[in-house]
């Protein structure tokens, strides 16, 4: 019995790794659409949320510009970072085309990440600048990830809790409607090629 418990759990590892949607695995995060056209349906819709400095926000945001929008919370201990500094250089590595993209990091803890802890976080030297930090009340929040169909829960109790949650980074084009999943764990390089890629063909 412990052997076959074990080898299910490998197993259960071994894919969520080869997808690299989960910053830590309890769960399946949504399957992604195989096609923008596909996504348009799924992907992104209305939010209310107040930014770093207080102001309410919705989906308004997303007009005009290209998007990458990441969820996360400033107590992560890694993946957020790492993907925040990658998305970083990847934006340097776009030259002209990186002032047509902007970074909206979506916390996903609104009980710890209140407006001034997200713009003190993001505020980082580590980090691009212009991020958009987003946050809201706990139903505002669920809301916003149903819509993108991003998963998050909380994990332990205290005040060193964390909180597990989907790691795909969401492109969106001018128009505010899904483009393309960009995978945890791709280098600055492959992203900076598939924003490109994304932008030239304007979907």
């Amino acid at each position: 019995m412990k052997q076959f418990r074990l080898a299910v759990i490998l197993c259960c590892v071994a894919a969520a790794l080869g997808l690299g949607v989960l910053v830590y695995i309890k769960e399946p995060a949504p399957k992604a659409p195989a096609s923008a056209a596909e996504g348009a349906l799924q992907i992104g819709g209305d939010f209310k949320l107040v930014n770093q400095d207080g102001k309410p926000v919705d989906q308004r945001l997303l007009k005009g510009k290209w998007s990458a929008v990441f969820f996360g919370f400033t107590y992560c201990p890694d993946v957020c970072p790492t993907t925040l500094q990658t998305l970083g250089a990847a934006v340097d590595q776009l030259g002209p085309k990186g002032k047509d993209l902007q970074i909206i990091f979506i916390s996903v803890d609104p009980e710890r990440d209140t407006a001034p802890k997200l713009k003190a976080y993001l505020a980082s030297p580590g980090f691009p600048k212009g991020i958009i930090g987003l946050t809201g009340t706990p139903d505002q929040v669920k809301a916003a990830a149903k819509a993108y169909r991003a998963y998050f829960e909380k994990d332990g109790t205290g005040e060193s809790y964390l909180v597990n949650h989907t790691s795909l980074i969401y492109l969106m084009n001018r128009d505010g409607k899904f483009s393309r999943v960009l995978a945890y764990g791709l280098s600055p390089d492959e992203n900076a090629r598939q924003i490109l890629d994304a932008m030239k063909t304007g979907s």
